[in-house]
């Protein structure tokens, strides 16, 4: 069995894989790389702390580096890996401060890097005030900037969910804020009616919306600082930051250059276990691929849920026990300005691109029954497969109190339950909590109806 491992990343799924590791087999030598100055942090708390909503940085750790050296692993902080040998056993590593190099071999390694901010290749992406965010140190730059006072103009350039949440926390701040996305519509993983919702609910915030018009350019002053974001139909939008909210890839340039396998995602091929190809590498988190569990596919999700349960699932077998992953189904959420919104499963797109025949139902409702006070409007829509009736997918929208409802609804598509036996759930009702028909249930009724409807 493995006397040493070796974790690069300690973040989600490293810190999980290294912890679960060490728990379950105390001799073992557990060694973690990590180039930043934070470990196990929560990198979607980032746009709540720039707001305020947060009061620390600190807040968002949820275990630092003491304490990890407390349970018995050698943290080495500000340490970056620059190579992997596979058939020697070792890793290269800089120490980013200090400047000194060094080996270090292993039994088993966990390769646990994450992922890096998608830059698109236009003129001025490099320069002085334009920011990616994606490690709690992204973070911190860009706070400190803020903090500064200079900045009264932010273009945001990505309007998915990390651009939009930047974006509110900007506008919380007192700033004109712009967002551009070349899709017709923020957040694009949701179906367009669903999207609608979203954009609705930014501009009333006061936050401006380019859509279906991409970025071109970054001009830059004299200074050598983006003074504005030209976009590809020729607008120019002045802005004294810019922050790229592009969405990510998986960081795979090490595995690549030491020959362990990616996916057809882009991702790092690993089995159920999170074994990949190269005997005695595992990797988990944003740079893996997962199977999604409805459409088949090879799919990367970059989500601290999947990070956490994949880094748990490699500790587990590394330390001798027995664990898998078993896929992901899409389900995310987010809180824009006074929207919150929720997906599970298949969009509409997604649907048909995996070669599914389905009905669609979408209902108007309120969180709680309507004459209570607080009720809010909602919005839930699903996707069901023609003739099964099986629910392949679910989206909520609405005001405070909706959409943590696509849990339940993860659930039933994580087991497969068609539309009508969504509508026979047990669901908790009381009016403070929910009509005596639940958005849920009524959605249901409704795809049930579409699916008997159009049976073909």
């Amino acid at each position: 069995m493995s006397t040493r491992l070796v974790v690069i990343g300690g973040d989600a799924a490293g810190g999980s894989a290294a912890s679960q590791a060490k728990k379950r087999r105390p001799d073992l030598d557990v060694v973690l790389f990590e180039r930043g100055r934070a470990t196990s942090y929560s990198a979607c708390g980032i746009p709540y702390w720039i707001s305020g909503a947060v009061a620390s940085e600190t807040d968002l750790v949820a275990r630092t580096p003491q304490q990890h050296r407390a349970a018995g692993l050698d943290v080495r902080m500000r340490t970056e890996v620059v190579g992997i040998d596979p058939d020697k056993g070792v890793v290269h590593w800089r120490d980013l401060d200090a400047g000194t190099e060094g080996t270090e071999p292993y039994d088993d390694l966990v390769y646990a890097t994450g992922s890096v901010p998608m830059r698109p290749p236009v003129q001025g992406i490099d320069a002085q005030g334009v920011y990616g965010v994606q490690v709690l140190d992204d973070g911190v730059a860009l706070r400190a900037e803020l903090d500064r006072g200079h900045v009264r103009r932010v273009v945001v350039v990505g309007g998915g969910y990390i651009g939009l949440e930047i974006a509110e926390a900007c506008r919380v701040r007192g700033l004109d804020v712009t967002v551009v996305d070349k899709s017709p519509q923020p957040v694009g993983t949701f179906d367009p009616d669903v999207g609608r919702y979203i954009a609705d609910a930014v501009r009333s915030e006061g936050i401006e919306l380019v859509l279906s018009d991409g970025v071109s350019g970054i001009d830059v002053g004299p200074d050598g600082r983006a003074r504005a974001v030209v976009t590809e139909s020729g607008r120019e939008l002045p802005a004294d930051l810019v922050v790229l909210g592009l969405g990510v890839r998986p960081n795979v340039r090490l595995a690549q250059e030491a020959g362990i396998p990616l996916g057809t995602s882009g991702g790092i091929a690993v089995d159920q276990r999170m074994r990949t190809e190269v005997p005695g590498v595992w990797a988990a988190g944003d740079c893996v691929e997962s199977v999604h569990r409805l459409s088949k596919q090879r799919v990367v999700v970059a989500l601290g849920t999947h990070a956490n349960k994949q880094g748990r699932v490699a500790g587990i077998n590394i330390g001798g026990g027995y664990a898998t992953f078993p896929g992901v189904i899409g389900t995310a959420i987010t809180k824009i300005c006074a929207v919150e919104a929720a997906r599970t499963g298949l969009s509409e797109r997604e649907a048909e691109h995996a070669g599914y025949s389905f009905v669609t139902a979408a209902v108007d409702s309120t969180t709680k029954a309507g004459y209570f006070p607080g009720a809010r409007p909602i919005r839930v829509k699903m996707i069901a497969e023609r003739r099964s009736g099986r629910l392949l997918g679910a989206q909520v929208v609405g005001e405070e109190g909706a959409a943590k409802r696509v849990d339940a609804l993860a659930i039933c598509i994580w087991n497969e339950m068609t539309v009508d036996e969504v509508l026979s759930l047990d669901l908790s009702y009381a009016p403070p909590f929910a009509p005596v028909w639940d958005p849920v249930l009524i959605a249901a009724r409704k795809a049930f109806e579409a699916v008997e409807a159009d049976p073909r």
